[in-house]
């Protein structure tokens, strides 16, 4: 497997495949790499090179006890730019995904970065505080963090269903993704994907998105049942000094999967322009 070491000796493992302006993607809680599968064929078949990483205590990659923090995902996104030598690229970050390239283009990105796309991504902060009144309340994260830690095999099971609108009226719950949803979360660590609750949902990136100054696209559906979008990626965008918003009637979260043709095509829309 191809894997780079960081300084605290996590190895995290990354695809890479194709040639061509290296678009670099990172994946969304309790994921791994195999999230992005979809739109990587699709971008290699444009004449694109396609990187993407299991984060640190997922998928493949170390389960390590320390780090599960917006900070060091950041780092290690870093760390797999740096030793790839990846340079113009184009980051796109899902959900958490989102959070993490958020922070790397901030605070990494000078002179690497050309574009970002934030897709139903947490910024700016998820969790309802006295400065974040239409978040989403603390204790939605602390039954997450229950439910992962008492029986993750069944509660992966249960989040997909809400994650891709299964439960809306009309739409057809697809098993094999489901299923394969619950594999990316089974691989990773239990001590990652409790963790890595709290940075999801607690971290602000105000600043960091602030502080971008490369062209980034935002992409949040308006039935998004996992990251509400009326608290995201519309806030997300006012904040950004040089973004398009663009916002999907009726889009659950999980839309790179349910409508890759259409997320595809804006995506490569927005990289080739």
């Amino acid at each position: 497997m191809s894997t780079i070491t960081t300084k605290d000796g996590t190895q995290i493992y990354y695809k890479d495949w194709g040639s061509g302006k290296p678009i670099v993607m990172s994946h969304g809680w309790p994921l791994c790499a195999d999230a992005w599968d979809n739109q990587m064929m699709f971008l290699v078949s444009h004449g694109y090179r396609c990187i993407a990483h299991d984060r640190r205590g997922h998928g493949r990659s170390t389960q390590s006890s320390t780090g599960h923090d917006m900070d060091t995902y950041a780092a290690d996104a870093a760390e797999v730019a740096n030793a790839l030598d990846l340079r113009n690229a184009v980051h796109i970050g899902h959900s958490t995904g989102g959070g993490e390239v958020a922070r790397y283009v901030a605070r990494h990105g000078q002179g690497r970065v050309a574009k970002a796309v934030l897709i139903s991504a947490v910024p700016p902060i998820m969790v309802k505080s006295a400065t974040n009144l239409t978040g989403t309340p603390i204790e939605v994260f602390d039954d997450f963090r229950a439910k992962t830690a008492a029986n993750r095999a069944q509660f992966y099971r249960e989040v997909p269903i809400p994650f891709y609108n299964f439960n809306r009226p009309g739409v057809k719950t697809l098993d094999g993704v489901v299923d394969n949803w619950w594999r990316q979360g089974m691989m990773g660590g239990i001590n990652a994907h409790v963790l890595g609750i709290k940075a999801f949902s607690e971290t602000d990136f105000t600043d960091d998105l602030k502080a971008i100054e490369a062209p980034t696209l935002v992409l949040h559906g308006d039935d998004d049942q996992i990251v509400p979008y009326a608290d995201a990626g519309p806030l997300s965008a006012k904040l950004l000094k040089n973004a398009k918003l663009k916002i999907y009637p009726g889009f659950p979260h999980g839309m790179c999967t349910t409508h890759g043709d259409q997320i595809n095509a804006d995506l490569l829309a927005f990289i080739s322009s």
